[in-house]
């Protein structure tokens, strides 16, 4: 029997003892049922704003849970957009060293540090004009 019930069935009992309305225990009596009423309704106040905070707290959840997949997801396909760039082996004309260098750092032009000897190493590039070669 759940709580509702067993308020029902004790202002049953306390009706089926026909006590005179006028006695103090009888006033007594329908006092605490009064009360315990009350309190059955505070708790089912209590246990729905309960579920209503746990529906919010499922849905803040559920958020930070996209927010996760967003920030820290490790699937590649976000590189997908990003060229990759050609390695390419020079020789520092200082010390000998082989030093390899990828194709955007040449192409930014502002050289590199020979990690050997620390010679600044600086790049001329030559491009094929592609329209060039169709005139001839």
């Amino acid at each position: 029997m759940d709580t509702i019930e067993s308020l029902g069935y004790l202002k049953g009992l306390l009706d089926g003892l026909d006590l005179d309305d006028n006695k103090k225990e009888t006033k007594v009596f329908k006092a605490i049922i009064e009360v315990l009423e009350n309190m059955n309704s505070d708790i089912d106040d209590v246990y729905g704003e309960i579920e209503d905070i746990e529906d919010e707290l499922e849905s803040v959840n559920e958020d930070i849970s996209d927010l996760e997949d967003i920030v820290y997801d490790d699937d590649d396909d976000e590189w997908d957009d990003f060229e990759e760039y050609e390695e390419f082996e020079i020789e520092c004309p200082n010390c000998g060293e082989v030093i390899s260098v990828d194709e955007y750092t040449v192409l930014e032009g502002d050289g590199i540090e020979c990690p050997n000897c620390g010679e600044k190493l600086e790049f001329e590039i030559e491009f094929e004009d592609e329209f060039e070669e169709d005139k001839e």
